[in-house]
């Protein structure tokens, strides 16, 4: 009595990790022109607001828009 596996069946994840790394890189090449720019405005937009903020905050700020010391 013998075994035997099909040629099919011997090696299940052939090329697995090759594949994978060429399909990441193939995703993100297509999808990074959506995402990167939307979040280049958002982090530029949050440090000029928490920079607008540390101003307004500060005695030169509070004096410009009025507040008494």
């Amino acid at each position: 009595m013998s075994f035997a596996l099909s040629a099919n069946r011997q090696r299940p994840l052939a090329g697995t990790l090759n594949a994978a790394i060429f399909n990441v890189w193939r995703r993100f090449s297509h999808q990074v022109l959506y995402v990167a720019p939307p979040m280049i405005i958002a982090y530029v937009a949050m440090g000029w607001a928490i920079e607008h903020n540390e101003y307004l905050n500060s005695k030169p700020g509070r004096l410009e828009h009025g507040e008494a010391e």
